[in-house]
């Protein structure tokens, strides 16, 4: 049996669907295959012994016009009569998915679909897919497929290849910071890298964006805690415009910006001390590499949303509901103290070293 897990999600929501991925696997006794959308969602799970495949869809082109579909339509009718969990909860993605199903002939009763059971109050989405993953399709026997203990359940958990590595050594020589430790700031989300970021920032209308001036304050904070470290202030290469805007404001040889794409990121958190960053996708993939991490809310509830860690790794949110419900809201203060918090607590990150 392999199981098929297909959901059209963003950065945050891959990283927190491999304790998923990793409880299937237990289950049936293979790999899963993942269908999602976005280029980068190959890359998310590179190296990763839970997933044996995965094909991306464009999120708004129809899917009979894109390239991906002749394949995943082959492995869907491939992969019978192994189960598909339908992990999607967004009104307009679902119908597109079973469409997909249907055209490719898919029993549904392969199907287990994460809408199907109703959410009864507050649950974070990790325990919500892991509720999913303890079901069975009805054309698949229960008793010839037990759910494992849940204990024995790892992640969220993404890994590090050699290459990674050796291209996260090769930028430090260049900064000329070998050895040096890292503090990684991430102040950007996915409205500030996408084709409308002025437009978000021109009308004050994103809840996760944090004034400037007080990036720059927070950084001159931590850099007074640990005036050795290099303060790196990163995001994707759409947002190194930002990044340089705080770098100025912070204004110190100690900071330097780092605007590279996923997989950079994977080594950055992998090597690095702690992170500061807002509620985003770099954040659970931070989590996930249990690097220490303060998390700066917006709109989002951290009941929800907050990054978990294979390790058990410190990790803080500071604001959203019902504190607050912009990241402006939150002061410097408590989101520097929530950084001190995670940074200086004794810790083993989850390759065993301190």
């Amino acid at each position: 049996m392999t199981p098929t897990v297909i959901y059209f999600c963003r950065l945050g929501d891959m990283v927190m669907l491999t304790p998923l991925l990793n409880l299937l696997h237990q289950r049936y006794g293979n790999p899963c295959q993942v269908i999602g959308t976005g280029s980068w969602t190959a890359a998310v799970y590179e190296g990763h012994p839970d997933v044996s495949n995965v094909w991306s869809f464009h999120r708004h082109l129809p899917f009979p016009l894109d390239s991906s579909w002749s394949a995943v339509s082959r492995a869907l009718r491939a992969s019978a009569p192994g189960p598909i969990y339908i992990c999607e909860r967004h009104y307009r993605q679902l119908p597109r998915i079973r469409r997909m199903l249907w055209l490719a002939g898919v029993d549904p009763g392969r199907c287990v679909y994460l809408t199907d059971e109703p959410v009864t109050g507050p649950e974070h989405l990790v325990d919500r897919l892991l509720r999913q993953g303890t079901r069975t399709p009805p054309a698949i026997r229960v008793a010839d497929y037990p759910v494992p203990d849940l204990r024995s359940v790892d992640g969220p958990r993404l890994y590090v290849l050699d290459s990674d590595r050796a291209q996260h050594r090769a930028w430090l020589e260049t900064e000329g910071a070998s050895g040096q430790e890292c503090i990684v700031i991430q102040p950007g989300n996915h409205r500030s890298m996408g084709p409308r970021r002025k437009r978000w920032r021109r009308l004050n209308s994103d809840d996760k964006f944090w004034p400037l001036e007080r990036w720059g304050e927070l950084i001159h904070k931590i850099h007074a805690q640990r005036r050795e470290a290099l303060i790196v202030i990163r995001g994707s290469p759409e947002e190194v415009s930002l990044l340089q805007e705080i770098k100025a404001v912070a204004n110190l040889d100690s900071v330097v910006v780092y605007g590279q794409g996923l997989r950079p990121l994977f080594a950055l958190c992998e090597a690095a001390h702690s992170m500061v960053s807002v509620d985003t996708g770099p954040a659970h993939v931070a989590g996930a590499l249990s690097l220490p991490l303060a998390v700066l809310y917006g709109a989002e509830s951290p009941k929800y949303w907050l990054p978990r860690t294979p390790s058990g790794s410190p990790v803080l949110g500071v604001g959203g509901p019902p504190t607050s419900n912009r990241a402006d809201m939150v002061s410097v203060d408590a989101l520097f103290d929530a950084w001190r918090t995670v940074a200086l607590r004794p810790h083993l990150r989850a390759s065993g070293r301190p």
